[in-house]
C-alpha cells in the first residue's frame, strides 16, 4: 500500500468548515474554488507554474463539481484511523512533500510509526500534490519501495 500526502486523522472542525464554504462557493463559481486551492496544494515555487496549475485545473474539471463535493464530504466524514494503523499487515510506503501544509510531515510520521515496517519518504521542495510536483521523484520512490518488497530479481 502506498499512502501519499494523506492523513489518518478525522477532519478538524476548522477544516470541515472551510470545506463547507468551498462546497457552497462551488455552486456558483467552481473556477474560483480551484484558483483558491492552488496556493494550498502546491509548493510556493510552483504556484505560478502555468502548465502545472493548468494541469491541476484540467484534472479537477474532469472530476467535476459533483465529484469535488463528494470528495469534500468524504473527507469531512473521515473517521479516525489512527487506532487501526497497527492492524495493517501489508508493506506500506508513506510519502509526502516536506512543505505540505494540508497534511504535514508530522502526520505522515505518525502513520509510518503506527504501521509496522512502513517506509517514510519525504520530498524536499514539494507540497501536497507530490505526484504532480515531483513526478520523477515519486516514481523513483515507488520503484525503489517495490523493488525492496519484491526482493531480488529471479
Amino acid at each position: 500500500m502506498a499512502l501519499l500526502d494523506t492523513n489518518a486523522r478525522p477532519d478538524s472542525a476548522q477544516a470541515s468548515e472551510g470545506r463547507g464554504s468551498a462546497i457552497a462557493q462551488s455552486e456558483t463559481d467552481f473556477e474560483a474554488v480551484l484558483a483558491g486551492m492552488v496556493a494550498k496544494l502546491f509548493h510556493p515555487s510552483r504556484v505560478d507554474d502555468k502548465p502545472l496549475v493548468d494541469l491541476f485545473k484540467s484534472m479537477a474539471r474532469d472530476v467535476g463539481r459533483e465529484g469535488f463535493v463528494r470528495q469534500q464530504q468524504a473527507i469531512i466524514a473521515r473517521v479516525d484511523s489512527r487506532p487501526t494503523l497497527t492492524q495493517i499487515r501489508c508493506p506500506t510506503l508513506v510519502l509526502c512533500g516536506r512543505d505540505d501544509t494540508l497534511t504535514p510531515v508530522e502526520l505522515h510520521e505518525e502513520m509510518a510509526a503506527g504501521i509496522a515496517g512502513a517506509q517514510l519518504v519525504v520530498l524536499d521542495d514539494c507540497a501536497h500534490m507530490s505526484p504532480l510536483e515531483r513526478p520523477a521523484d515519486v516514481s523513483r520512490a515507488l520503484r525503489a519501495w517495490l523493488a525492496r518488497i519484491e526482493g531480488p530479481a529471479r
